[in-house]
């Protein structure tokens, strides 16, 4: 069993020794807007206080820029947890939000329509 500072709090025949909301205090909307395709990317900052191994973890893992979705995964947590995490990590300067490249541009019809054909022909 992984010790409490050694990352997320993991059993390897149990799994998740903590429930993932308890990693948010509970908290489920973010300060800020997220997207799960929104890119995020360490600023260099420290916290000034400690928040927990997730978060360093998270930062950790924000060395080069990465989708909230990938965050997400790889951290082991919900995306509505991870997305308050990382907005905490926002507000105290240690992390900076971009958002996806098509948030200005809805997607073409055509390509949506497309996708749904091709979704039909493989059922």
């Amino acid at each position: 069993m992984a010790a409490a500072g050694d990352g997320p709090w993991l059993d390897d025949a149990a799994g998740r020794l903590v429930r993932p909301f308890t990693v948010s205090n509970g908290r489920t909307e973010p300060s800020i807007a997220l997207d799960l395709m929104s890119q995020v990317m360490a600023t260099g900052v420290t916290p000034l206080d400690y928040l927990g191994p997730e978060y360093a973890q998270a930062l950790d893992l924000c060395s080069a820029p990465v989708s909230v979705a990938e965050a997400a995964a790889q951290l082991k947590l919900p995306a509505a947890v991870t997305k308050v995490l990382l907005s905490d990590l926002v507000d105290c300067g240690a992390l900076t939000t971009k958002p996806p490249a098509f948030h200005h541009t809805p997607t073409d019809r055509s390509l949506l329509e497309a996708v749904l054909d091709g979704l039909r022909r493989q059922l």
